[in-house]
């Protein structure tokens, strides 16, 4: 069954004891950070802070070397802090409505298999019988409106950012950041909706950084706007259902409104609603909506922020969004995360899109078997895939395959492996790959995107990608010498050894 609203799932997750709640005084200056990047790193459960004390108050005794152990507030900083919720492949295959990410994918494969067949063999008197028995649960899917939603109970135009336990993640970062928020636009030309996840900098109780990439749907939807030069409407939604939340992170083709794909990771439809100040679109089960605009004309210093390479990205102009009003449920929690050194909870964010876009790869490049995105590779630098290869240079045709599927232009490195080869046993590929290579035969480069965040490319959002060929090589690469065939133990042998494995003293 799908969650409710946020809430929801944090009751299911404590309900399979997977979240902890703490009660003692925490600060969102740095404090919180520190717990939830201990706990990421050991791999421990979603927390719930309960007693959130104040920026100002911790920033003051912090500077006069005090010890803040007050636990006083300001008022409408009382919120509770929610974090880590989607932080393991458990809880994350239970945030998408699956007992593990693989059944869920095995689920989108199934869809698109019959889609294909469907399209591919199509007979009206023959398909549409078959299509009739899917349409109510397609129909099912598509985000409905909600004429009483509970992110309106209260509407505030008077509080600003400073009324919420926004996270100071490290110490260097430039300010305190919103890391989960859901940002809602619209194109003005042909009305197609997106909501992606884009990180803002508060910069004080009004206005806050807009971190979009040239790359990101809402920074297509904003050109628009720079060339009529009017006010973009913009909200921003904190807190939804966890399949919204992940889904604003899919990379879905452009113009997919990632509501949609909610509703079918949910099993049903997400609930929406109009803003409050504009025409958009919001998910209407949200903890708080923060409805505002973006300038055009407007550009502020936004960073550093301490990323998911691991690394403080770099200071850089960004568009400017001007909170006009919030609206919330009347008792809501914040979200809230945070990225750095693998692995955080964002590493398996992108487990789970490495596993649920995986059958689509695999339709569209049929000798793709399987793939892995090492934690290590922070989502785009690395991307290791098995294939079956039935003719030369068929490792580079996936390589440039892969460059150019949407989001995965960015990937640094593609190796590519034989399809007996396990891409998820990091030994075995490299095995493979320090003894397949050779350097001028198997190493490939090629110019293209880079994500705006790489800060190794000598340009910015531009560089040379490597491709590694790790695959057997025969006559028709140039290999003319034998392939010699990797060990591997007689398997009678092996046989005999595992049924007496006992009386061997083991």
């Amino acid at each position: 069954m799908a969650y409710s609203d946020l809430q929801d799932f944090i009751s299911a997750l404590e309900k399979a004891g997977e979240l902890k709640r703490i009660s003692v005084p925490v600060d969102p200056y740095l404090e919180i950070s520190a717990i939830a990047n201990r706990i990421m790193s050991e791999g421990g459960p979603a927390l719930l802070f309960d007693n959130v004390v104040s920026q100002k108050n911790f920033g003051a005794n912090h500077a006069s070397g005090a010890n803040n152990a007050s636990g006083a507030k300001n008022p409408g900083q009382q919120y509770p802090v929610a974090i880590n919720l989607m932080g393991s492949e458990k809880r994350m295959a239970m945030a998408v409505n699956a007992g593990s990410l693989d059944a869920k994918a095995a689920e989108i494969s199934g869809l698109i298999e019959w889609a294909w067949s469907f399209a591919k063999d199509f007979n009206p008197f023959t398909a549409i019988p078959q299509a009739l028995p899917k349409v109510p649960q397609a129909l099912s899917f598509i985000p409905h409106k909600k004429n009483h939603p509970i992110c309106q109970e209260v509407i505030d135009d008077e509080s600003g950012f400073d009324s919420l336990p926004v996270l100071t993640c490290w110490p260097k970062d430039g300010g305190p950041f919103l890391t989960l928020p859901l940002v809602c636009t619209q194109d003005p030309e042909n009305l197609r909706r997106n909501m992606g996840m884009y990180r803002m900098q508060v910069y004080d109780s009004r206005t806050a950084g807009m971190h979009w990439h040239i790359h990101k749907d809402g920074a297509h939807n904003f050109s628009k706007y720079v060339k009529s030069g009017e006010r973009m409407p913009v909200a921003v939604a904190l807190g939804c259902d966890p399949a919204v939340i992940y889904a604003s992170t899919a990379p879905l083709p452009e113009g997919v409104w990632e509501m949609l794909f909610a509703g079918f990771l949910r099993g049903r439809g997400a609930g929406v609603c109009k803003a409050t100040l504009s025409d958009l679109l919001v998910p209407a089960d949200a903890e708080f909506i923060l409805e505002g605009y973006v300038d055009p004309l407007e550009t502020r210093i936004e960073g550093p922020f301490g990323d998911h390479t691991g690394f403080y990205s770099l200071q850089d102009e960004y568009p400017v969004f001007h909170l006009q009003r919030i609206t919330r449920r009347k008792n809501p929690v914040y979200p809230a995360t945070i990225v750095g050194i693998p692995p955080k909870e964002d590493c398996w964010m992108a487990k789970a899109t490495e596993r649920l876009f995986l059958p689509l790869l695999k339709q569209l490049c049929p000798e793709i078997i399987d793939l892995s995105m090492p934690f290590e590779g922070v989502f785009h630098n690395c991307v290791i895939v098995s294939a079956a290869k039935r003719f030369p240079g068929q490792a580079r045709k996936v390589m440039n395959f892969l460059w150019g599927m949407g989001q995965m232009m960015y990937t640094k490195c593609i190796i590519v492996v034989d399809e007996e080869v396990n891409p998820h046993n990091y030994s075995e590929v490299a095995w493979r790959a320090f003894n397949n290579v050779d350097g001028k035969r198997d190493i490939v480069l090629s110019d293209g995107p880079l994500d705006a965040l790489d800060h190794s490319s000598p340009l910015p959002r531009y560089g040379t990608r490597i491709g590694i060929d790790a695959t057997r090589k025969g006559p028709g690469e140039g290999h003319t010498r034998p392939w010699p065939d990797p060990l591997a133990m007689d398997k009678s042998v092996e046989d005999m050894v595992s049924r007496r494995w006992k009386e061997y003293g083991f």
